[in-house]
C-alpha cells in the first residue's frame, strides 16, 4: 500500500486555511509563509489530485465543486491532526466546536443553550458562523461547521438532524394601529396592508406571497430588508407591518399578534450525514436540544395551530 506524500498532507492543511478565507494574502499570513509559497502548494495539490480546486470570478476566488469536497476533507484532517498531537504530547489543548445559524436563531432561539454550553465548557473555543438556511447547510456539508441550526424543510432527510422547536409566525403591529387590539390574526387581515418583507427570492417572502396569492389577498410592499431586527424596527416606526418568527420579541411600542394560516417552521440541529460527532460537539448539540423551547417561556406567547 502506497503512502500519501508528506508534501500532499502539508498542502491539504494549507488548503484548509485557504478555503476559509478565499484570499491568498490572508491565508499566507495565517500560515506564516509567503504568498508565492502558498500558491505553489495549492498548485501542486491540484496537480496531484488532477482536479481544479478554485477559479477566479472577477476579483474574487471561488472553490470548485471538487475544491469544496477537498476543503471538507482537509478541515477534518487538520482537526484530527491537532487532536492527535495534543493527545500525544499530553497538552491540554483547546477543543474547538463550530456552529452555524441565522441571526434570528442566535438572538432569539439558541442563546440560552450557548450560555449553558459555555458555562460548562469554558476550555473550549466556540466558533460561531452566521448564514441563512442555504448557507448553513453548505457550511455543514463542506466541513466549515460541525453543527447547524435552521428550518430544514424538505432537506431534513439529507442530513442527520433532530427537531429543536416548531415556530409559528406573528404580525408585528404598532400599538396605535387599528389591528393592534386583535388577539389573533388571519391572512385575510393582511388585505391591502403595507408589509415589511425580505427581498424577492428569499424563502420567507416567497411563502408569504404564495399564501396570500392563493387566497386572492392583495398586499403592498412597504420596505424590503433581509434583517429580522430591521423588519421589526421598521414596523415599530410605522413604515409597515411585519410577519416574523414567533420567537422574535416585539419591539417597544408594538405588539406581536399570532398569525393563523401560516404553516409553522420546524428548526433542526443538524450535522453531515454519517458524521461521528466528537464529545464536545455532542455536548453542544445536547445543550441546544435541552433549551430549544426556552423562547416560549421567555415570551409567554399563546398557542395557536
Amino acid at each position: 500500500m502506497s503512502l500519501v506524500p508528506t508534501t500532499h498532507l502539508d498542502a491539504l492543511q494549507s488548503f484548509a486555511v485557504f478555503a476559509n478565507t478565499l484570499n491568498l494574502s490572508e491565508s499566507a499570513r495565517q500560515l506564516h509563509i509567503s504568498q508565492p509559497a502558498l500558491h505553489a502548494k495549492l498548485r501542486k495539490l491540484s496537480e496531484q489530485l488532477r482536479v481544479p480546486l478554485y477559479v477566479r470570478q472577477g476579483r474574487q476566488l471561488k472553490l470548485t465543486a471538487e475544491g469544496l469536497e477537498v476543503a471538507r476533507h482537509a478541515r477534518e484532517l487538520l482537526a484530527f491532526n491537532q487532536r492527535f498531537i495534543q493527545g500525544m504530547s499530553g497538552a491540554a489543548g483547546t477543543d474547538a466546536v463550530s456552529l452555524v445559524a441565522g441571526d434570528g436563531a442566535y438572538l432569539h432561539l439558541i442563546g440560552k443553550a450557548l450560555t449553558h454550553f459555555r458555562s460548562s465548557s469554558k476550555a473550549m473555543a466556540l466558533k460561531l458562523l452566521t448564514g441563512n438556511r442555504e448557507r448553513a447547510i453548505a457550511s455543514v456539508e463542506h466541513g466549515e461547521a460541525q453543527l447547524g441550526v435552521a428550518p430544514l424543510g424538505e432537506m431534513a432527510s439529507a442530513l442527520d438532524s433532530q427537531p429543536l422547536t416548531s415556530v409559528g409566525q406573528v404580525l408585528i403591529v404598532p400599538r396605535s394601529h387599528p389591528l393592534a387590539l386583535q388577539r389573533f390574526m388571519s391572512l385575510k387581515d393582511l388585505r391591502d396592508q403595507f408589509l415589511v418583507v425580505p427581498h424577492a427570492g428569499r424563502p420567507h417572502r416567497e411563502l408569504l406571497g404564495q399564501l396570500l396569492e392563493a387566497k386572492g389577498i392583495r398586499w403592498h410592499v412597504a420596505v424590503e430588508t433581509n434583517s429580522w431586527g430591521l423588519m421589526m424596527q421598521f414596523a415599530a416606526w410605522g413604515l409597515g407591518l411585519a410577519v416574523v418568527n414567533a420567537f422574535c420579541p416585539a419591539p417597544r411600542g408594538t405588539v406581536a399578534i399570532p398569525l393563523k394560516g401560516y404553516p409553522p417552521l420546524t428548526y433542526h440541529v443538524f450535522h453531515r450525514k454519517g458524521q461521528r460527532l466528537d464529545p464536545a460537539t455532542s455536548r453542544l448539540r445536547d445543550s441546544l436540544l435541552t433549551h430549544a423551547e426556552q423562547w416560549r417561556t421567555d415570551l409567554s406567547l399563546p398557542q395557536w395551530s
